[in-house]
């Protein structure tokens, strides 16, 4: 089965408006989406971005009205600046690595529910307690932010790496095979790729 790597951060406004999208097109085509969280600030200082603070004003205020816009698009909530933003998305990873691993619940749902808890309803998605009802309204055990903290801490590491060696400089970030596609605007682009029109 071929397969999609899925760059992605739960502190990224952009990775959250994809919603469903990701894995609604796996399923159409057949094919199967891996996630691999990744620290964007890590990937920034590896290819060359800016953390948003360090950007020139004139992008900042671009980036809140296209999330605006964007947002409005799709019919989703969105805070532009919400209470917990930036915070730390390494447990929020390693909980969502540890569930794909564990499986039995709903893994899209559960990267959709954490998405939202920063993005729409200013929950601190570092902190266990939030993590945990994520996982546990998906169907998870909360005990995999406890049992799954040494393999997610491993996974992401080793998705950073990969995602160097893929040339991934962004999240969202799309990968099959040797084509990549890059933000949530490239969905339709990933869509026609697996219809092989490109």
């Amino acid at each position: 089965m071929r397969q999609i790597d899925y760059y992605m951060s739960v502190i990224s406004p952009w990775t959250y408006l994809c919603g469903a999208r990701p894995a609604e097109l796996a399923a159409k085509h057949g094919v199967e989406l891996v996630y691999r969280p990744v620290d964007p600030m890590a990937i920034f200082a590896r290819t060359g971005g800016l953390p948003l603070g360090e950007r020139h004003q004139s992008r900042q205020d671009y980036r809140l009205q296209d999330l605006r816009r964007q947002a409005a698009k799709l019919g989703m909530p969105l805070t532009l600046k919400p209470a917990y933003f930036p915070t730390n998305p390494a447990p929020a990873a390693y909980a969502i690595t540890a569930a794909q691993d564990a499986g039995g619940g709903d893994l899209h749902g559960l990267v959709q529910a954490l998405c939202a808890a920063c993005w729409a309803q200013e929950r601190n998605v570092a902190e266990d307690e939030v993590i945990q009802a994520c996982l546990t309204a998906n169907g998870f055990s909360a005990n995999l932010t406890m049992t799954g903290l040494m393999s997610g801490a491993d996974a992401y590491a080793r998705n950073l790496e990969q995602a160097g060696l893929a040339g991934v400089f962004g999240v969202p970030f799309f990968v099959i095979g040797d084509e990549k596609f890059w933000g949530q605007d490239r969905l339709d682009d990933l869509d026609r790729h697996l219809s092989g029109e490109f």
